[in-house]
Parts: structure tokens; sequence; C-alpha cells
């Protein structure tokens, strides 16, 4: 049950990080708060569905379609709706604060037309749902296919960030939007590419959650705020603070449920996520502010 336990957890963990990178992205470096975030991800859920249910096609292919469109989504949102928001902002302070109400009634336009579209029923397919034996454990297939995913996706993004140029600039925007524009770092173009960048990683990670979980249009909000937990308590804008906490509340949950009781492991959650933050207020590998 340990072994068996565990795997799960890492499991899940996984996908927690990987569904948590891109909110990271677009908070960390456009100040973006997007709580319309989790309703993308049920969205891009809905989209694999009706891709492998009316035209055959997989999870996996369909990635190659949901992406890229849910990243021209996310950029022409940023372009409409928030770089209005950006140029009268009188602070990064003042921006979030904006953000948080303008992605909010976002959060309802999507939510309302997902109802629209599919109502309020669950939705669920089978793809690669049989048994895998690893170290003498049964896991579905289709979530190691996620886990594997969730793990390359990560070290591409992470080598992306700290070995290229382009990720010097987008790290630098993060740190000091101001600094960056002396270095002749085109902020808002590389904000809006963060930003566009995060809606293709949440919208990845929606294909892939839906390939083993039941979802509805009502259920974005849940995932906004695991997000958002793993966010925070890894460390605002820090990617392997995602990874670590992502993994912290995959193997916490799973454990609680295993060995305590299924309905506590949000209490579980909660709990880990105030005792960092009283420990660490600004998450595992975060740093205050200067």
């Amino acid at each position: 049950m340990l072994v068996e336990a565990l795997l799960s957890g890492l499991t899940l963990g996984g996908m927690y990080a990987l569904v948590a990178m891109g909110l990271t992205l677009q908070y960390g470096v456009a100040r973006i708060m997007n709580l319309s975030y989790g309703e993308l991800l049920v969205a891009a859920s809905f989209a694999a569905f009706w891709l492998f249910t009316a035209a055959g096609v997989s999870p996996v292919l369909g990635l190659v379609v949901v992406a890229p469109a849910a990243a021209l989504l996310s950029w022409l949102i940023y372009r409409i709706l928030l770089v209005p928001l950006v140029r009268r902002a009188p602070s990064r302070d003042a921006l979030e604060v904006d953000s948080i109400l303008a992605t909010f009634g976002l959060l309802f336009v999507v939510q309302g037309v997902m109802l629209v579209l599919f109502g309020g029923a669950y939705y669920s397919y089978g793809f690669l749902a049989f048994a895998v034996d690893v170290f003498g454990v049964s896991l579905a297939a289709n979530r190691l296919l996620a886990l594997a995913f969730a793990a390359v996706i990560g070290l591409a993004l992470y080598i992306g960030l700290t070995r290229t140029r382009i990720g010097t600039a987008v790290r630098a925007v993060a740190v000091d939007p101001v600094a960056a524009q002396l270095v002749a770092i085109d902020v808002r173009a590389t904000a809006a590419a963060a930003f566009a960048l995060g809606g293709a990683l949440v919208a990845v990670g929606g294909v892939l959650v839906s390939m083993f979980l039941t979802f509805n249009a009502n259920i974005g909000v849940v995932f906004t705020m695991k997000a958002l937990i793993v966010v925070i308590m890894g460390g605002v804008g820090n990617l392997l603070g995602c990874l670590v906490a992502g993994l912290i509340l995959g193997l916490t949950e799973t454990f609680v449920a295993t060995w305590i009781d299924p309905g506590l492991t949000l209490a579980a959650t909660y709990t880990i996520f105030l005792g960092i933050l009283l420990v660490r207020p600004h998450g595992l590998f975060g740093r205050a502010a200067r």
C-alpha cells in the first residue's frame, strides 16, 4: 500500500505542478491574477472530450490542436481585455486588483458558455483505461501517461526559462519590469507571450486531466484554488517551487485518503498550506519583495 500510495501521490502531484506552472507564469510575469484559470482548464477538457468522442482523435493528438488554440485565445484575452488595465494601472499592486475583478467576470462568461454547450452533467471518456504494473503496483495507464507529459513539459519549460535568451527576458520582466525596459526588453510583448504560454499549459493540463477524471462545467474553481495554493506555497513565479509544492499536495492528499479518511484531504491540504505560510510567508522558494 505504501508503494501504491507513493506512486499515486507522485502522479497527482505532477498534475498539480503542471496545472500551476501556467498560473505562475501569468501571475509572476504578467502580474495578472487570473481567476478564470480553472475554467480554461475545463474548456480544454471539453475540447478533448469532443475531439475524442465526435472525431475519434486521441487526447495526445488533440494536444496539437488544443494547446495552440488556448495560447491564441489567452493572447487575445490579454491584448483585448487586460492591456487596457495594464496601461491605466498606476502600479503593479493596482494591476493585480484590477485583474482580479476583470478575470472574475471572465470566469462567469466562460462558465456560462460551457453550460449552454454541455449543460451541468458530468462527462468522462475512456482512453488508455487499463492497468499497468509498476513495481508490483497496478496503476492506470492514462495517469502514467499524464505524469510523463507533466515531467517532460516541466523540464522543457525549466530549461527554456533558465538556458535561453528569451527565458532570461521573461525572468527579468518577472523580477523588475522597469529595469527590463532599460536593457531593451519589450515588457508588454513579453508579458503577453508569458500569458499565452500559461494558457497553453493550462490547456495541456485540462486535456491530460480529462483522460482520467470526471468533469463538468462548474468545477473550474476547484482547479483555480488548487493552482493558487501550489503557486503561493512554492513561491510566486518559481517553477521549482511549483513542482515541490505540487508533489507535497499530491502526496499529502493520497496518504490522507489511503490511511485516514478521504473526506479529510481538503482539510489536510489547507493545513499544510497555512503551516508553510506561517514559517515561510513568501513560499518555499519565494523571496521578499524589496
